[in-house]
């Protein structure tokens, strides 16, 4: 009797898309936990495979480089999720956009700012450290930097169309004031420096964003 041929396992495309998500996924955690613990320089990529349970080469696989590794955790913290949507077609950043109310918008920037703000304070501090040693960092540093100022831009221009800037303040010298009322180092010194609950914070955000830029705040 013959024997009966045994057919191959079919490949299972979605599975293994799956599988290698959640991998991504398990080191960005580890990446974070050791980043925030050790700082960025002497947390090893090594050290970062271990804590995750993977191989080496998996890790660099998937990401490259270690700086790769810093950028891929920092869309991830800023964006809170694997979608590749920039931050501009976001519900969060439409929904501000879309306001028709000034100080409601600078209240719904308050208040996205605080959630964002939640997720990448610690790994601000990081890539801020990472910056002064390697290259790769310092260009992510500054794209922060230059991203974060040209969202808040286009907020006040959104506000300067409704007339609504404060008499004698004019769209880049209001831009200039929000993103540094608005920047992760105010986050920092106020609630993990000096204590504030983010709901206070919060409220002192959305009061000192209306107070500089609003005509009549």
């Amino acid at each position: 009797m013959a024997s009966e041929r045994i057919g191959k396992r079919p490949y299972n495309s979605q599975r293994r898309q799956e599988q290698a998500k959640a991998t991504r996924m398990t080191i960005l955690q580890s990446a974070k936990r050791l980043f925030e613990a050790g700082g960025y320089a002497p947390t090893t990529m090594e050290a970062i495979a271990r804590d995750a349970g993977v191989a080496l080469k998996t890790v660099y696989s998937a990401f490259g480089t270690k700086a790769g590794l810093l950028r891929a955790l920092w869309d991830l913290l800023l964006k809170g999720d694997t979608d590749g949507a920039p931050i501009a077609q976001r519900a969060a950043y439409m929904e501000i956009m879309s306001e028709p109310e000034p100080r409601r918008q600078l209240e719904l920037n308050a208040r996205h700012a605080c959630i964002v703000k939640s997720r990448i304070g610690a790994m601000f501090d990081v890539i801020r450290g990472a910056a002064s040693t390697e290259h790769d960092a310092a260009s992510l540093w500054a794209l922060i930097q230059t991203d974060f100022h040209a969202n808040q831009r286009t907020i006040v221009d959104s506000i300067d169309a409704k007339q609504a800037l404060r008499d004698g303040l004019d769209a880049a010298a209001a831009t200039d004031v929000l993103w540094t009322l608005n920047h992760p180092d105010t986050y920092l010194l106020l609630v993990v420096r000096c204590g504030w609950p983010i709901a206070q914070f919060e409220r002192w955000l959305a009061d000192s964003f209306c107070h500089h830029l609003l005509d009549q705040p």
